[in-house]
């Protein structure tokens, strides 16, 4: 399925950019393997209050879901921008 020429946009050098870091493997450098595990650990902490403190619902998992969701966005910061 392609799109037509009539729909097509057209993609800035910026954007390219951008999904070139976006879909670029990162290997890690320096200090950054260490800061990825502090940043599980302390999401691991924060949802295990979580299952903890609140009863077992959909609310709960939208939750738990979140904070992996957070520190998966955390690590990428880290590895697409340093």
């Amino acid at each position: 399925m392609s799109a037509s020429n009539e729909t097509r946009y057209p993609v800035s050098d910026e954007q390219i950019r951008d999904l070139n870091k976006r879909f670029t493997y990162h290997p890690p450098k320096e200090s950054q393997p260490e800061r990825y595990v502090v940043l599980r650990e302390k999401g691991r902490e924060l949802a295990n209050l979580i299952l903890q403190c609140s009863v077992p619902s959909r609310e709960q998992s939208l939750a738990l879901t979140k904070i992996e969701e957070a520190i998966m966005w955390a690590n990428a910061g880290i590895a697409r921008n340093e």
